[in-house]
């Protein structure tokens, strides 16, 4: 993408599709650069007329959005941008950190209004400001380099014109070693230092007289020694012209001082070398923003927790298999209900309450000599190395949802939190980090689903189903496209002469790892997802197409087709224009269909019909009550319902086909359900009846129908003739 003049503002050309050249977005873009230009005008010489500088940083603004954009963060575009700002003098400490406050806080949010269906986040802007903050910083020390080495050659040149022109060239040297910023210093080949300049006090806190006879050495800390007298020797045995390494000093006041340290040998006319030349930068303010900037992309920035980069690094050290029997636990948090916080008290309020959370986790963490790290959201992990078994795990997980518990007050408001935990210990051997993650994961969601507010331990057993669980429900959508989903019929016939009176349509699943799965396998996944309304759709379709082409091939000796929708799919604003539209498309007379829907789904929350069935009776289906019986307390309510029959099972009926006589409280539940329905007139038809025996029991208690592999085995779309044929 090109800049432009405040004339002629820069167009973003959807060059990741993020952007219309529209008015709105193009003064975004330009506000953005001006702004960023009045933060840095002030700070540094710049070589530009305003109208040139705003250009400039428009360009750089547009590179930094289209690096946000990426599919994949692009570290040598963000740094770049970095060097572009040193090359155009913009060097300060404080416009570097000026700049980064702007990124911080103004850049996002442009990000975000110019493609709010991509919204950036904070890892990639990190990311993004890392890799600025680090082009930044080599060019900077580039440029420091290049301008030791200028002195550095001024220096030299004045001392070996010494004999040519002495008064001159010291006078020029002197100049130099007076006025010049960086501290300079006369250094013996024995490391001492013989002279230094005005700006070494300023750069040390050290007065003139102190310096002047100490070893170079001792202006680095020991960990640096041995850095710079490596550097140094070099330079001494002339194996290099120069040397230039980063040191630390502690000045007396507990200062830490950050210098960049170059040195370099001045000969006599006879080429023997007489004394060294060591320029010292400060670069501290430099060296502490970049620390900043490493700080902030390893760390979470609302909380200053630890975030999934350092978490990453700190789990394969965790996971190293030295020694062979080395243990790691790993516990996986998240806030219960915090959305309802943040979405009646706001987002201030919420972050205030992470932030507690974060502090009273890590703090314990900590104690402990584990790492706590926010995973995003209201979710944390805690890291635990070298575990010496489940139980002393379990005793910090316990602490950690006693500590959340604690109340806080936050805003005039005293609220109390609460966790659950998914908690893994084992051996670190034949585990990686991934696996760790995703297991204590998976273990959260098993404590959240068993009552929340409490831990659960991983079980690798359980873990597995729901790791199956949660892979069927992430290809379901998938699988639609892919055709994997079929229909079988189940024939209901009459008990009383086995009769064929209509045909269940049954939704199956080939899956292609786990084989052909039972509707009961996966259909409450399609409602936990929102698939279920995709997937009943097709099941409606499917089955008003078959039963479409058995009227034009049969007439009036077609069976009824019964079709199972679910409560939430039942619900759905839309089902009955898209239902309108199925009859419609497959020319189905509605009076052949069945509608099997719980009995719940019938009324709304004051107990009235819901307006579904109404309309659906009017198109001329009608209904089947699904588990009838299950709630006596709605019964009476059906009257008044376009239904015409109940399907009831449940373990009290599969009990009817044991050899000895039935448990009379067995008989008594199913005569009860049967009863009911009859005075409501609707006819009674029960489901899984297996056996003969069944059979002849429901029949004596005026059981009307049957479905299940005593009246038929379940048979697929072309295979309906041939049960037709056999004595419908």
């Amino acid at each position: 993408m090109s800049g432009t003049s405040s004339e002629e503002p820069p167009v973003l050309d959807g060059e990741y599709g993020r952007a219309d050249p529209n008015a709105v977005e193009i003064a975004t873009v330009v506000d953005f650069a001006r702004q960023w230009a009045r933060l840095v005008i002030g700070t540094s010489y710049v070589p530009m007329a305003r109208p040139e500088l705003w250009k400039f940083l428009e360009e750089r603004t547009e590179r930094l959005l289209t690096a946000l954009w990426a599919e994949h963060h692009d570290d040598e575009r963000c740094a770049e941008v970095g060097v572009d700002l040193v090359r155009a003098h913009i060097v300060a400490p404080e416009a570097l950190r000026r700049t980064l406050r702007l990124f911080g806080s103004e850049l996002p949010e442009l990000a975000n209004r110019l493609a709010p269906d991509a919204p950036v986040g904070s890892g990639r802007l990190n990311e993004l400001v890392a890799s600025f903050g680090a082009g930044f910083e080599r060019a900077a020390q580039d440029r420091v380099l290049a301008e030791q080495g200028v002195i550095q050659r001024a220096v030299l040149n004045a001392r070996d014109a010494a004999e040519e022109a002495l008064r001159s060239s010291e006078a020029r040297f002197r100049a130099v070693f007076t006025s010049s910023a960086l501290g300079i210093a006369i250094v013996g080949l024995d490391g001492v230092l013989q002279d230094v300049n005005e700006s070494m006090t300023v750069i040390f806190g050290v007065p003139r007289a102190e310096l002047v006879g100490r070893d170079m050495l001792e202006l680095s800390d020991s960990r640096w020694v041995e850095v710079l007298r490596e550097a140094d020797s070099r330079l001494l045995d002339e194996s290099t012209d120069q040397f230039a390494v980063d040191t630390r000093f502690t000045a007396p006041d507990e200062r830490t001082v950050w210098a960049q340290v170059s040195g370099a040998l001045v000969k006599d006319p006879e080429g023997v070398p007489e004394y060294q030349v060591v320029l010292y930068a400060d670069i501290t303010d430099r060296y502490l923003l970049q620390e900043e900037l490493r700080r902030q992309a390893t760390h979470d920035p609302l909380t200053g927790l630890a975030n999934r980069t350092l978490l990453g690094t700190r789990m394969d050290d965790a996971l190293r298999p030295v020694p062979a029997d080395r243990r790691v636990g790993i516990c996986y948090l998240d806030l219960d209900g915090f959305k309802t916080i943040n979405d009646s008290l706001g987002h201030p309020i919420g972050d205030d309450l992470l932030r507690e959370v974060a502090n009273r986790v890590n703090t314990l963490a900590a104690s402990r000599g584990a790492l706590a790290a926010r995973m995003g959201g209201d979710e944390f992990v805690v890291l635990v190395p070298d575990t010496d078994g489940p139980a002393g795990v379990l005793w910090l997980v316990e602490r950690l949802l006693d500590e959340i518990h604690r109340p806080v007050r936050i805003g005039g408001h005293e609220l109390n939190a609460s966790a659950s935990a998914g908690v893994v210990e084992q051996p670190v051997a034949g585990v990686d980090a991934d696996q760790l993650l995703r297991e204590a994961d998976i273990t959260l969601y098993r404590a959240k689903d068993e009552g929340k507010a409490q831990w659960v331990m991983f079980d690798a057993e359980r873990n597995a189903a729901a790791r199956r669980r949660f892979r069927m429900s992430a290809t379901m959508p998938a699988a639609l496209d892919n055709h994997e989903f079929f229909v079988e019929y189940l024939p209901i016939r009459r008990l009383s002469d086995g009769g064929l009176i209509a045909l269940h349509a049954a939704v199956r699943w080939d899956h292609p790892e786990y084989g052909e799965l039972d509707a009961d396998e996966f259909v409450d996944l399609a409602e936990e997802t929102g698939v279920i309304a995709r997937l009943g759709d097709w099941l409606l379709r499917q089955a008003c197409e078959h039963a479409s082409r058995w009227v034009r091939e049969l007439g009036a000796d077609a069976p009824l087709v019964t079709v199972d929708l679910s409560e939430r799919h039942f619900r759905d604003p839309d089902l009955v224009s898209r239902f309108k539209g199925i009859l419609a498309e497959t020319r189905l007379p509605a009076e052949q269909l069945r509608l099997g829907v719980p009995e719940a789904a019938l009324f709304d929350e004051v107990d009235d019909p819901v307006d579904t069935v109404g309309i659906v009776r009017e198109l001329g289906a009608a209904f089947v009550v699904r588990d009838f019986g299950a709630r006596y307390t709605g019964v009476r309510r059906l009257r008044e319902l376009p239904v015409t029959s109940v399907r009831v099972s449940g373990e009290y009926l599969k009990r009817l086909s044991e050899p000895e006589h039935p448990d009379p409280l067995d008989e008594h539940l199913v005569g009860s359900v049967v009863s009911a329905a009859h005075l409501l007139g609707m006819t009674v038809i029960a489901d899984g009846v297996d056996t003969a025996r069944q059979g002849d029991r429901l029949r004596a208690m005026n059981v009307y129908a049957a479905q299940g592999q005593h009246v038929g085995e379940p048979v697929s779309a072309m295979e309906v003739g041939e049960i037709l044929g056999e004595g419908a």
